[in-house]
């Protein structure tokens, strides 16, 4: 097949020149009955907002257009199937675990997943065998598994369904990923790859091995971080021990039956580019990012780390797209210096951490946005620099998990004063958001430590998600019997 087409492009423009009078949904009917958001968003993006029908396919049971459209991106991606996500990658990652693991069976999968894979246990029942990912002290950031502690895991847990790995962590780092497919293919287990933030793994050189390549089984690819596409759009890639028609049946158990053209087709035309362009604009994001990178360490106090953290075991690779910059050494935690950022500079970056910022680098980037980040990096150092002493420094904390996370989830609860619930069992997940990585789920003891994380994030103004309570005075916890 050839990658220069985009099947659902080309059969939506078929559809615009046929100038059907709609009498179907969606009700603003190609934008004629809401002026104010044609005038927002243009005539051209309304005129394709539409309902699925004959000519143009149905996501749901895809069998032309859209089909064909799945079809070049198996190819491009090196998959054998690949199936259009509009509900975003969580759901890509929920129907991942889902379609391998049944209520009360296990997947292996390192504790430091995004909360999607979390609420994936929650929805299905699947019992996490969490392996503690390998931690940077210095860095306080989590990393990649080991080989070693997921062979442990294996051994201990043979009635596992699938070993769950991140390639690449939000910071960049990669696990074995091809040595942890052959030690769980050897023991029959699929292994299931969050690569959210991978998909130009796919298409650049000098990168980590991508999951396909890897031999994984699935992956969940978002699109529209590093490939392009409108945000909300993803990719579910399988491999051929996997069953396509059960997959399909998982997929649409959650994902909507009203499935948005504009996302989907934006999926076919990013294809299509990173398909034909992709080695070439992958090298200039790679050049971009090591730019960053180098003039940011020359300004001092800061660290942008790379490749130099390779240690062969929890840190197998690195992503060098990934502009992770540790903050703590100019006495500012990575989420004050990214509010200054956006507040004082106009400069909105992915996300800040305790310790550390991370800038995302993409395909649309320009030159001149390059120098204003580092000047505004340099700038904070001079204005803002202090001492360091009293900062929080670690990013991970060892979880103690004591039930699953769908009996927890579901068990009776009461809401507890945040101060005084130290020793509970947690009935709900607390993270920051971004990167989304839950400091506590359901069924895991919270600890003084955690605590401790949760009010010193909140004072240095981190976007804490997941309670009940949004005050965060309280936290839900399960009843004592």
């Amino acid at each position: 097949m050839g990658q220069e087409r985009a099947p659902l492009l080309e059969a939506l423009n078929r559809f615009k020149e046929m100038r059907i009078v709609p009498f179907d949904v969606p009700g603003h009917k190609r934008g004629r009955g809401n002026p104010e958001l044609t005038a927002f968003l243009g005539e051209k993006c309304l005129t394709v907002d539409v309902n699925s029908m004959k000519p143009l396919d149905n996501l749901c049971h895809p069998s032309s257009v859209i089909r064909e459209a799945e079809e070049l991106a198996a190819e491009a991606f090196g998959a054998h199937h690949t199936f259009f996500m509009v509900n975003g990658t969580t759901s890509a990652v929920q129907s991942m675990v889902m379609s391998v693991c049944k209520q009360g069976e296990k997947i292996i999968m390192p504790r430091n997943v995004h909360r999607s894979a979390i609420s994936a246990l929650i929805l299905c029942g699947a019992v996490p065998v969490y392996v503690n990912p390998g931690i940077d002290r210095r860095l306080g950031i989590s990393l990649g598994m080991s080989l070693a502690d997921v062979r442990r895991a294996i051994e201990d847990n043979p009635d596992a369904k699938a070993v769950f790995v991140n390639n690449p962590t939000y910071y960049g780092v990669c696990s074995d990923l091809k040595e942890i497919v052959k030690l769980a293919h050897e023991h029959h287990m699929l292994v299931l790859a969050d690569e959210a933030h991978g998909t130009h793994f796919y298409f650049g050189e000098g990168l980590p091995v991508s999951a396909m390549a890897a031999g994984a089984d699935m992956a969940a690819v978002s699109m529209h971080k590093t490939g392009g596409s409108l945000t909300q759009s993803s990719l579910l890639l399988t491999g051929p021990a996997v069953d396509e028609g059960y997959v399909d049946q998982i997929v649409n158990l959650t994902q909507t039956t009203s499935a948005s053209y504009l996302l989907m087709s934006s999926l076919d035309i990013s294809r299509r580019n990173l398909a034909l362009r992709g080695k070439e604009i992958f090298r200039r994001v790679i050049s971009m990012a090591e730019y960053l990178r180098t003039e940011i360490n020359r300004i001092g106090g800061y660290y942008a780390f790379s490749r130099e953290l390779i240690n062969g075991t929890t840190i197998y690779d690195f992503d060098v797209t990934k502009l992770s910059v540790h903050t703590l050494d100019i006495g500012l935690a990575g989420i004050e210096v990214y509010d200054l950022l956006r507040d004082e500079y106009d400069i909105q970056i992915e996300f800040g951490d305790l310790g550390n910022i991370l800038a995302y680098v993409s395909m649309g980037d320009r030159t001149l946005d390059l120098e204003r980040l580092v000047a505004a990096m340099s700038e904070i150092k001079r204005r803002y620099e202090r001492d360091k002493t009293g900062l929080l420094t670690q990013e991970y904390i060892s979880p103690q998990v004591v039930k699953p996370p769908q009996l927890a989830f579901y068990a009776d609860k009461e809401p507890l004063p945040l101060k005084q619930s130290a020793g509970r069992i947690c009935g709900e997940s607390v993270m920051c958001y971004p990167p989304g990585i839950p400091v506590v789920a359901p069924g895991e003891r919270i600890t003084p430590e955690i605590l401790e994380y949760i009010q010193y994030a909140a004072e240095k103004g981190a976007a804490l998600t997941g309670m009940r309570d949004a005050s965060l005075e309280t936290i839900q916890v399960l009843k004592e019997i």
